[in-house]
């Protein structure tokens, strides 16, 4: 073999090597998102179209938390520090957003729950976190979140003794939607 092509071997190699990190990097975060949803990972909560059809005796208490990161301007907090609730019953709580600026404010929610275990059997119905919110200057909102705790909880080995989740959200302001972007702040069209 010459050292022509022993050289060319290598260079396609590598490349290929290269390929094949650059395309497994690609695939890590959305992976790594559908493992955090479809197992509870991290605190990730899970999603449903309905509340659950089991309601067992069994009591658990949920906490609510609120925060914004550094550079978000509003005010955010739960309406209601916790809520005792039985499992598999259907909760409903409210935040409440402030935009105290003078400028039309986006924002996102984060979202967990503690501890991580109960994140798998944490299911959201409804959520304010689903979607981008706009504020308007001055304008002050309340956002419901609708959610039951999994039955399937209290059967499960490594989870079944929790009996305390804290729901917790973190907003960081995002940029505005092209469509309000573009009308300015005094011609902003009103946000429901």
């Amino acid at each position: 073999m010459s050292a022509q092509n022993a050289n060319t071997k290598v260079v396609v190699r590598l490349v290929a090597l290269i390929l094949f990190m650059g395309a497994g990097a690609w695939a890590a975060v959305p992976f790594y998102d559908w493992f955090c949803r479809t197992t509870g990972f991290g605190g990730t909560t899970q999603v449903s179209d309905a509340g659950s059809d089991v309601i067992l005796d069994e009591e658990v208490t949920v906490r609510f938390v609120a925060n914004v990161a550094r550079d978000m301007p509003w005010k955010f907090k739960p309406m209601q520090h916790e809520m005792k609730m039985r499992i598999g019953e259907t909760g409903l709580a409210y935040y409440e957003a402030y935009n105290p600026t003078d400028r039309v404010v986006a924002g996102t929610a984060s979202y967990n729950v503690a501890p991580d275990l109960a994140g798998g059997f944490f299911d959201k119905i409804e959520c304010f976190c689903f979607t981008e919110q706009v504020l308007q200057p001055g304008e002050r909102v309340e956002m419901p979140v609708s959610f039951y705790v999994d039955p399937e909880l209290v059967e499960d080995r490594d989870a079944g003794h929790i009996r305390e989740i804290t729901l917790s959200y973190t907003f960081f302001e995002t940029d505005l939607p092209e469509q309000q972007a573009a009308l300015g702040p005094a011609e902003t069209a009103p946000v429901n």
